[in-house]
């Protein structure tokens, strides 16, 4: 059976998504509808790359996306149906699509054309479902607009590296549920310009030298315990291999996360300097 993911600013407390949902089924009734997330930050497009980025690969080949965040059509954000991996994305061409498209390059893009057959004050209601479900139903995408061969790209998603090559400069892309703070730099970025050197990660006034693989790795000094480990900072490259700072068995309404005991919030700036000088040991948060 066919997919169609819902990926919006939404929230719940309103009418759209069911609004959505509801237009889907008039036009589908066998669809299977998934609800990525309704909870995106308003208009903010670098979350909902990163949402999209990391969650598009678990769905069938085939399957539709479609995105509403920042949707409103104008001049400078047209709507765009692309193929990529596979998989086909119905959304706004305002950059969201660029964390995806940097590793991965579409097979092909259209600027959609069929706003003028319809009259619409909610683009994502009239016109991303139709386009949505054309795809579904096995229509060609030159049907619904006209091929080009680019979209617009987000420059602060990609971090940057000094001319020495011995600094990464990032940033925070992604504040999750745990307060856990996301930056912009990959692992795969980390390895190939640290090339095994040491390092430290700096964030304002908080430094890391050290990077586990998991959150529970912070736990290995035997001089502590498990509840003694509560609430102290680490840095991991997180499931979907990105530079996390987190702060282990983080709870908001609790001991706190990182984005609220570190003071970090989006777009911040995130460093790592790498140095050929004996690794320091990890420091803990007091």
């Amino acid at each position: 059976m066919p997919f169609i993911t819902l990926t919006t600013d939404f929230g719940t407390k309103d009418h759209f998504v069911g609004a959505v949902k509801g237009a889907i089924f008039s036009e589908l009734p066998e669809v299977n509808i998934v609800d990525i997330t309704h909870e995106v930050s308003p208009f903010n497009i670098t979350e909902t790359a990163y949402i999209l980025k990391n969650s598009y690969k678990s769905f069938p080949k085939g399957t539709v996306h479609i995105v509403g965040v920042d949707s409103e059509l104008s001049v400078e954000n047209k709507h765009i149906a692309l193929e990529l991996d596979n998989h086909f994305f119905v959304c706004p061409d305002n950059g969201l699509i660029s964390m995806i498209a940097s590793e991965v390059k579409p097979t092909k893009i259209v600027e959609i054309n069929i706003h003028d057959r319809i009259e619409s004050s909610f683009p994502v209601l009239d016109v991303f479902v139709q386009v949505a479900c054309f795809i579904v139903r096995g229509g060609n995408l030159t049907v619904i607009g006209k091929e080009v061969q680019d979209f617009k790209k987000i420059i602060e998603i990609q971090p940057k590296t000094n001319q020495q090559q011995d600094q990464i400069i990032g940033g925070v892309l992604y504040i999750d549920n745990y307060g856990n703070v996301i930056t912009n730099i990959s692992k795969k970025m980390f390895q190939d310009i640290g090339k095994g050197r040491n390092f430290t990660i700096s964030a304002k006034k908080h430094t890391f030298t050290k990077v586990f693989s998991k959150y529970n790795e912070v736990t290995s000094n035997s001089a502590y315990s498990n509840q003694q480990y509560e609430g102290h900072k680490l840095a991991l490259f997180n499931s979907a291999e990105y530079l996390e700072l987190a702060i282990y068995r983080s709870n908001l309404d609790t001991v706190g996360g990182a984005s609220s005991l570190l003071g970090l919030a989006y777009r911040d700036v995130v460093t790592i300097t790498f140095v050929n000088t004996p690794n320091q040991e990890f420091t803990i948060l007091n």
